[in-house]
């Protein structure tokens, strides 16, 4: 049963691996219109840009079989494209690095794979690039069996273009994700816009967080009176998500506003907002309001108000 109900995603995934070695030339008899194969050329990428590894260390990262490594090895050696050198720790091993000769035979072979994959991505739209890159880092976060650390992320203030992408984003994903039309994106720019306008960085502040040179997240903390603040527009990127970062948002929102004096801090948000709302409740906010709703093309919506008492 469990073989038959997975068919399906099976299908997909072997759809999308003969759809993507046809498209970046995997099937043609030479990997770059060279002589080496894919296998071939990956090794000699890895020894082109890591500090002399060893045999095991390439079968290792690369998941191959030690003898069929070895052969590649043997073939390299007798082309004069690699040199070995015993490992002072272990006679046993060998630190492998690219000859003179074979930086000269990978180097037209790197130059030709960056043209290509730079021809592929000029046709696309730079929504539609956005969209395949956001798309590739998930499917490799996703499957890689090392996690990346929690903190390859950074926090910054915004700049100007943050806002045209603070914006965008909540449309494009709340309309994907939960059905919010564009009076939901239309809210998100007038919220925005009142916030560049009226801005006083002694009391207000917004965090764009960035990864990889990407914005991945956004919150602001906004004034509502002397005492009172108001955290909004926390914003995670699906391909972020699970790295912490929407909690180290807020947290750095608690922060300011301690900081800034305010003595409490509120926040409205969506009953079915179930990720944002465990990250309030893990942070000490409390649900003190409930109330039904329409609006954005929804009409079984319950909003929320969720507040914060902050210590003196």
């Amino acid at each position: 049963m469990a073989s038959r109900a997975s068919s399906p995603s099976i299908a997909t995934v072997r759809r999308f691996n003969r759809f993507y070695t046809g498209q970046i030339g995997l099937l043609n008899e030479g990997l770059l219109e060279s002589p080496f194969s894919l296998t071939e050329v990956r090794t000699m990428y890895e020894l082109a840009h890591r500090q002399q590894p060893t045999a095991s260390d390439l079968c290792k990262d690369l998941g191959l079989d030690a003898g069929y490594l070895s052969r590649i090895l043997r073939n390299f050696e007798r082309q004069g494209l690699i040199e070995k050198k015993a490992a002072p720790q272990d006679a046993r091993q060998s630190h492998l690095s690219l000859t003179k000769k074979g930086r000269q035979v990978f180097a037209p072979l790197d130059a030709r794979s960056d043209t290509q994959v730079g021809a592929m991505l000029e046709k696309l739209s730079p929504a539609k690039k956005q969209d395949l890159l956001h798309a590739m880092r998930t499917i490799e976060s996703v499957l890689s069996p090392q996690e990346k650390p929690a903190n390859a992320y950074l926090l910054r203030q915004h700049r100007p273009g943050d806002m045209g992408w603070v914006i965008q984003r909540h449309g494009e994903l709340y309309w994907r994700e939960y059905r919010y039309g564009e009076c939901f994106e239309a809210l998100v720019a007038k919220i925005a816009g009142h916030f560049i306008e009226n801005y006083d960085a002694t009391r207000e502040r917004c965090w764009i967080a960035e990864k990889d040179g990407e914005n991945v997240g956004s919150v602001f903390l906004v004034q509502k009176s002397k005492t009172v603040a108001k955290l909004r527009l926390l914003l995670v990127e699906p391909s972020a998500r699970g790295l912490g970062i929407g909690g180290r948002l807020v947290s750095e929102c608690v922060r300011f506003a301690r900081e800034a004096g305010y003595k409490k801090m509120m926040l409205w948000t969506q009953s079915e907002l179930l990720a944002a709302r465990a990250i309030y409740h893990k942070a000490g906010f409390k649900l003190v309001q409930e109330k039904k709703h329409r609006s954005w093309g929804r009409n079984d919506l319950v909003s929320e108000t969720w507040e914060l008492k902050l210590n003196p």
